[in-house]
């Protein structure tokens, strides 16, 4: 590291990324998290961070004249290096103090291929990957010419959420246009899309020198959507290796990443299976550690964790190389639900390929790890009914995701 700090500037504006910075101060860095006022009294990793500082936040929107002032003031007397955005809703943050400071790291082109809906899908249709026809909610002639060549149902998305959030179901071109009234000026950060019935895959990957060294294909049980939308049990497993669907899938991921251009770090990254077993569609990417406790789910099953990993390549300097460890090769299955009860009790759950459980407010979760793809799925075939008897709520889905 030489005679000067090597320093980390977490962005955040959810309570997350505590191993990521735990990993960063482990590795020698000063490390400087920058986060939400209402954040405050959270139970951050302090033992691991230099400094906070809090952004005055309204439901968790910052205003970006502060915060590019604020870093600025910063930068005085601290030499950052590396600015991180550990949520997918500050990547564009990042980004943006990025640019203003020239600090390396994606810039704000290569962030929106990571964040907006609409220019993954374009840079991936320019790039010959397959997916679902779509249009911008922008000009009405193209609309229309949409609508005339492909017959609904069509899905209509926010370019910039998250989770499953805001999206509509759209069953005609007559309802279309009440929704597309309905959004005002919001109109712009819309895109349609044709509604692909099937199920839904994940990558998760670890990124260095623009190669993939590390990949993990996991399927859902209840699409994303069917989860948010239709009160549905949170569920995803790894799948089984060597099969060719799998290889296909991964090979989809990487060809993605490399096209859209992610150099270093981690990604999730989401596909629907197409008309053959071994055909997908791109749905959409990020450059970040997948939520909703897939992270969990990857690290019980390969003992690899995604935020450490990440924290590795951030602080890389040029005389030092990235290897990740060896993984296991074990099968692992995740469940996650809203609960009706304040702290569930999931002692029931004792099979002993449990290895995890979820420590939350009225939430209910577990994770199950086996040698044996067969027992995994065997386990939480039982498990998403049981949950749903046992401990399922809902509620209506929220502007923004809580985690």
């Amino acid at each position: 590291m030489g005679n000067k700090p090597f320093t980390v500037l977490c962005v955040t504006s959810y309570f997350k990324g505590h191993e990521f910075m735990k990993q960063c101060k482990k590795e020698g860095c000063r490390v400087v998290l920058l986060t939400s006022k209402s954040l405050e009294n959270e139970e951050w990793p302090r033992e691991s961070l230099d400094e906070i500082f809090y952004i005055p936040d309204k439901n968790k929107e910052w205003n970006m004249h502060d915060v590019i002032y604020g870093v600025s003031y910063i930068a005085r007397r601290e030499r950052l290096n590396r600015i991180v955005a550990l949520d997918d809703f500050d990547v564009e943050k990042a980004a943006e103090l990025r640019e203003h400071l020239r600090i390396p790291g994606a810039g704000e082109t290569t962030a929106r291929y990571f964040r907006d809906k609409l220019a993954m899908r374009m840079k991936a249709r320019e790039c010959g990957i397959p997916v679902p026809a779509f249009v911008a909610i922008l000009n009405y002639e193209e609309i229309n010419e949409y609508l005339a060549e492909n017959q609904p149902p069509y899905v209509l998305k926010p370019r910039l959420q998250a989770s499953g959030i805001g999206i509509r179901k759209i069953a005609s071109s007559a309802d279309l246009w009440r929704e597309v009234d309905s959004l005002g000026d919001q109109q712009s950060f819309y895109l349609l899309e044709q509604f692909k019935p099937g199920k839904v895959y994940h990558v998760d990957s670890i990124v260095h020198e623009r190669g993939i060294r590390f990949a993990v294909a996991s399927e859902y049980g209840e699409t994303p959507m069917s989860v948010a939308h239709e009160g549905k049990v949170f569920s995803t497993r790894t799948m089984r290796r060597g099969t060719e669907r799998e290889k296909a899938l991964l090979e989809l991921n990487a060809r993605v990443l490399s096209e859209l251009g992610l150099k270093e770090g981690v990604s999730h990254t989401e596909f629907i299976e197409g008309e053959t077993p071994a055909d997908f569609y791109f749905l959409e990417t990020s450059m970040r550690v997948g939520g909703a406790h897939i992270s969990d789910l990857i690290e019980q099953a390969t003992g690899i964790n995604l935020w450490r990993e990440w924290a590795k390549i951030e602080v890389l300097r040029d005389e030092m190389t990235y290897e990740p460890p060896k993984a296991r090769e074990d099968y692992a299955g995740l469940l996650v639900s809203l609960a009706k009860q304040e702290w569930p009790d999931m002692a029931a759950y004792n099979d002993p390929e449990v290895t995890w459980r979820l420590k939350k407010h009225h939430h209910a979760g577990l994770i199950v790890v086996s040698p044996s793809f067969e027992r995994v799925e065997s386990l939480m075939a039982e498990y998403v009914g049981r949950f749903r008897a046992d401990f399922f709520a809902s509620m209506p889905l929220p502007d923004k995701p809580a985690d």
